[in-house]
């Protein structure tokens, strides 16, 4: 071989990254942080008093409808598309949602997704991971914004959009009754940043 066949070869072999190789690489991970890989690229954020009082007032709703073992937070879902694995900070299941070989919780069984703006992270809740949940078919995608005092709804994926967007203040309420999450949630205690 030559140096350039060498390098070439290096070069095939170091591209092939997987999401459970990234994931190995990061671990343990440090107290507090979530980390999540979105397109490939590995994001660490530090889990904040208001995020987590808004993923909790979420899923103490999302209980009237859902049973605790159907509901996750932070939780490694691997998504279609170039290395997506996100921890999700609200995700309700479909009932008799299974797990797939590998022992991840699979995204053909996601019915609600929620994630709380995190400065850092804004763009890929707005970008790259609102159009893999549509691509994914997640038909429910409210993103909550605590610097805005916003929340935003996105429902009716096609391809890498979602058809309808609504969104409103906190304390307006979120009414899905008309999706398969079938319940209204109240954003009025809703912490701001």
């Amino acid at each position: 071989m030559t140096v350039v066949d060498d390098r070439i070869e290096m070069a095939d072999t170091s591209d092939e990254r997987t999401l459970d190789m990234m994931f190995e690489w990061l671990e343990p991970t440090p107290e507090g942080f979530k980390v999540e890989i979105v397109e490939g690229n590995i994001y660490m954020s530090p889990q904040r008093d208001t995020h987590w009082e808004i993923i909790f007032d979420l899923l103490e709703q999302l209980r009237t409808a859902y049973a605790r073992q159907q509901l996750k937070t932070d939780v490694r879902i691997d998504f279609p598309g170039r290395l997506n694995g996100f921890a999700s900070d609200v995700v309700a299941l479909s009932e008799g949602a299974v797990k797939d070989a590998k022992g991840h919780w699979r995204y053909q069984d996601i019915e609600f997704v929620a994630e709380v703006i995190s400065k850092d992270t804004a763009a890929n809740d707005y970008g790259s991971k609102k159009a893999t949940y549509a691509t994914a078919g997640v038909p429910v995608y409210l993103i909550a914004d605590p610097y805005t005092g916003t929340w935003h709804l996105h429902t009716l994926p096609k391809d890498d959009e979602y058809r309808s967007l609504l969104s409103l203040d906190f304390g307006s309420a979120v009414d899905l009754t008309g999706t398969v999450v079938g319940l209204t949630l109240e954003t009025g205690g809703f912490p701001r940043d």
